[in-house]
């Protein structure tokens, strides 16, 4: 009996250490890692979970990757925790399941993961997709709109795939630069006046249902917030250009560029006469002063010879020296990107290929160019 005592009294002490030891491991996780956000130990069981998480405490902050591109994960209607930590290791999005699982136990994380999509990535830490599982992407809308699009045109695109936006309250939002430049410092250098012209970035979307607008302006001009970086914007004015005038050059080379391994040398030919003090003769900025008054339906008309004197617009880059007034349309990053980082070429002219396929001829002295007309 004393011998059964004995071994009681020690069993009880060490469930004790072992508990307060856990607790002790608690607190250290809570004051040096800010991911965890881990609940108190409730038991012994917690406690040495616990203990088994902070002796993985760099595991934990560790991803299984460094590629932070999107990766669609589907969760099935009572489908296991083990289950799902197998999967996400197939998918290469942890590197060890038993750690996963443990991190959700502790944090009663597990009973809060429901059958949904969510939207995951191989940079993103066991904390990171725990929290992220807790939160299953909602109904939601997509909108795609194309690069080289027209302000005009993108109110149109935008109003035809979600029902409830107004065109003519999206153009009216839009049209007005200055009530988006508290919120979006980027935008200070749009003259008094101008429109978010060019500043609406193209892309795809997803958007809630109870989405508007404004919600919808808001999102496509943090996403050019995003795309065009520091870094380019940085190189961008060591080479003396705002980001003003990085918008409305890439503006034209997305209307000229078919071919995209093309943007950098049109880039460079428009560069080049920018240069020299030469005119851009750019023909798509005479088709943004055209816009539909030519031909209704259609804000690309076809131009005539006559066109490139008769136009007079100040967007008429044939009668006007320098960059245009404004963008004359949504640039991608490819274009915006070979503004700022254009091929060093000696073109000061191109013109389309006679094949036809999207590419141009280009060339260095104008009687090399009058050579590349097509017969």
């Amino acid at each position: 009996m004393k011998r059964r005592a004995r071994s009681l009294i020690i069993f009880s002490i060490t469930l004790a250490v072992l508990a307060a030891a856990g607790v002790i491991v608690y607190q250290r996780l809570r004051s040096g890692m800010t991911d965890l956000q881990l609940e108190a130990p409730e038991d012994v069981q917690d406690a040495l979970i616990a203990a088994y998480l902070s002796a993985n405490q760099e595991k934990l902050e560790q991803p299984a990757g460094s590629d932070p591109a999107p990766i669609e994960f589907e969760i099935e209607a009572g489908e296991s925790l083990n289950a799902i930590a197998n999967r996400l290791a197939q998918a290469g999005l942890i590197g060890d399941t038993e750690l996963f699982r443990r991190y959700l136990q502790y944090n009663r994380l597990d009973q809060g993961i429901e059958a949904g999509s969510f939207t995951l990535n191989k940079a993103m830490t066991i904390p990171q997709l725990a929290q992220a599982l807790q939160e299953g992407r909602r109904e939601e809308l997509t909108l795609t709109v194309p690069e080289g699009k027209r302000l005009e045109e993108v109110a149109q695109i935008v109003a035809s795939q979600i029902p409830q936006i107004d065109a003519n309250e999206f153009l009216l939002l839009a049209s007005d630069a200055s009530l988006w430049k508290s919120q979006f410092s980027f935008l200070s250098d749009i003259p008094e006046g101008g429109s978010l012209e060019g500043y609406l970035f193209p892309d795809t979307y997803r958007l809630p249902l109870e989405t508007d607008a404004r919600d919808v302006i808001a999102r496509m001009l943090h996403n050019l917030d995003a795309q065009v970086t520091a870094q380019m914007r940085a190189d961008a004015q060591a080479s003396g250009r705002s980001l003003w005038d990085v918008i409305r050059l890439a503006s034209i080379v997305e209307r000229e560029a078919v071919v995209a391994e093309e943007r950098p040398l049109i880039a460079g030919v428009y560069l080049n006469r920018l240069a020299q003090g030469m005119a851009l003769d750019a023909d798509p900025t005479i088709q943004y002063a055209l816009g539909q008054g030519r031909e209704p339906g259609n804000w690309w008309p076809q131009l005539t010879l006559e066109d490139y004197q008769g136009v007079v617009a100040l967007y008429n880059t044939y009668l006007n020296p320098g960059l245009p007034p404004g963008p004359i349309a949504s640039a991608g990053r490819g274009s915006i990107e070979a503004v700022i980082y254009p091929e060093q070429k000696d073109f000061f002219f191109f013109r389309a290929s006679c094949s036809r396929d999207g590419t141009h001829q280009f060339a260095r002295m104008l009687e090399e160019h009058a050579a590349n007309e097509c017969p």
